[in-house]
């Protein structure tokens, strides 16, 4: 017995060496990916390269097992034919072959289970790294924050090449490079030979971080930190994708990891070091429109242009900045939508970005295409938005400072809506549907001003939070809306002026739980 499991054991390690050493040579071979697929991605860790001998060792265990069991078949089938003769044998148990084929599997399990674990709590063991990165997943991007070791206190977005993702919008792909749609503008940089725990977390909903060169894949969820670790044992650019089907953008948050000799990455981390001083906002400082224009392109470029477009024209469903009635209007709706998000995370919360890079995208989208509004809106407004409050109308830009006069929209597309009107906000308490005096307050000077713009189409958007019941907050949501509507067509606002949408969820709403209580009134688009 002791021998034959003995000889099982010598045939499957010399199973898993020729298959190993043919997987090998067959990603030599031409063919492109279709061939490489056979096996998996060439290991540069210590626990891919166990995890590849653990696939092998167990595809060859079970290749035996299967030529071991049809052969017995085929053989008995064979051997014990009608035509020759034999006759079925006519028996109910064999207590040896009932104790043989339950010792013999169970052993095999403890075969593969002992290395399988070795290798599984060597995975989980991020004690004694040399260098610590927060990664955080957002629809759809990655934020690295290190947190420990060289490049302490750097911080940035990733974020997939716009050239790639014009490249998908546009379908044709036939000049595509090799790393189509793993291009990134800020790869993660770490050192060669140093082990690197990676923290996980994400800001909406679960996503799942995982480099297959590296052997590590772990989930991304809200409210929760997971860790893995790597230890990268050559330098090279290795990519990997999000795992976790997380929104319709799921195909375009690509990871690029750029590992670097210990020379090229000290010189990297002093380079971002500086640049990252260099970077530092004050955001009571009070700019100038031209300034927050200028800051805000770049930022437009970095975050927003893979959706909404280079031209601001938007893509399918993606709605257009350039002439949108709600980029032309007030401050504060824009302002919502940048901090909360819509249409339940289809436009993404921006909350991670700080509050002068806010304040200049918005201020270059309202100042830019044919959004020539001259409203600017300044870092220290955004500050006073986290806390909720939100400002009143449009801050038009000083006298002083003028948009170009050949800038200016032409009359007829100047949008109907003066800048101290929308939104109105109309504020519930907790758990009620019914108008308060403060809300009917609201409500009246919305009809006062509608009255004056009897033109103008308006929308009801209702709020709730993230927490609780869903459906309920929906409903409840759906109710205030309702209620909202009924006020302003008993008050004579004529209900095919009134759009009701969708309620929209605000995922995070810390400090600011009465922003999740609400109803806006907006000109609808």
């Amino acid at each position: 017995m002791k021998s034959s499991i003995f000889q099982l054991v010598s045939l499957c390690t010399a199973a898993t060496a020729w298959l190993a050493s043919t997987a090998h040579a067959v990603q030599d071979l031409p063919g492109g990916p279709a061939v490489k697929q056979l096996n998996l991605h060439p290991p540069v860790t210590r626990i891919a390269q166990e995890q590849h001998f653990l696939h092998w060792m167990m595809l060859a265990i079970c290749v035996v097992i299967f030529v071991a069991v049809f052969a017995v078949m085929f053989y008995s089938i064979w051997k014990h034919r009608k035509s020759q003769g034999a006759k079925a044998a006519n028996f109910h148990e064999s207590a040896t072959v009932e104790v043989i084929w339950t010792v013999i599997p169970f052993i095999i399990v403890i075969l593969m289970a002992l290395p399988a674990t070795k290798v599984l709590v060597a995975q989980k063991d991020t004690t004694n790294a040399e260098l610590t990165i927060k990664v955080t997943g957002y629809q759809w991007k990655w934020g690295y924050d290190y947190l420990k070791g060289p490049g302490e206190g750097l911080s940035f977005l990733s974020t997939i090449d716009s050239s790639h993702r014009a490249m998908s919008s546009s379908g044709d792909v036939s000049n595509a490079p090799n790393d189509y749609l793993l291009r990134v503008d800020n790869p993660l940089v770490v050192p060669v030979g140093k082990k690197v725990r990676i923290i996980t977390t994400a800001n909406d909903v679960i996503h799942s971080f995982m480099v297959p060169a590296f052997g590590i894949k772990q989930d991304a969820i809200p409210g929760f930190v997971r860790d893995t670790w790597f230890k990268a044992d050559k330098p090279g650019d290795y990519y990997g994708q999000c795992a976790e089907l997380c929104g319709k953008e799921h195909a375009y948050m690509p990871i690029h990891v750029k590992v670097l000799d210990s020379g090229p990455y000290a010189a990297w981390v002093d380079e971002q070091l500086k640049l990252a001083a260099a970077k530092k906002d004050d955001p009571t400082k009070e700019w100038k429109l031209d300034e927050l224009v200028a800051r805000g392109a770049k930022v437009y470029a970095a975050n927003c242009a893979a959706c909404h477009q280079a031209s601001g024209k938007g893509a399918g469903a993606i709605k257009a900045l350039d002439g949108s009635a709600l980029v032309r209007g007030s401050l504060a709706e824009p302002m919502h939508v940048v901090l909360e998000g819509r249409a339940n995370g289809a436009m993404p919360s921006w909350k991670q970005l700080s509050d002068v890079e806010l304040a200049a995208v918005l201020t270059y989208v309202k100042n830019n295409w044919s959004n020539q509004t001259g409203q600017l809106i300044q870092p220290a407004q955004f500050t006073q938005a986290r806390k909720g409050s939100f400002p009143e109308g449009g801050a038009p830009a000083a006298a002083t400072e003028p948009a170009p006069a050949s800038a200016a929209p032409a009359p007829d597309t100047a949008l109907p809506v003066s800048a101290g009107g929308m939104p109105y906000q109309v504020f519930f308490a907790t758990g009620q549907s019914a108008l308060d005096d403060k809300s009917k307050a609201t409500v009246q000077q919305a009809v006062q001003w509608l009255q004056s713009n009897d033109s103008v189409k308006i929308a009801l958007s209702g709020y709730v939070d993230a927490t609780g019941s869903a459906d309920v907050n929906a409903e409840l949501a759906k109710q205030r809306a309702q209620a909202v509507a009924k006020a302003l067509t008993d008050a004579g606002v004529a209900a095919e002026r009134i759009e009701l949408r969708k309620p929209q969820t605000i995922t995070d709403s810390a400090g600011a739980n009465e922003q999740a209580r609400r109803v806006d009134i907006v000109a609808a688009q």
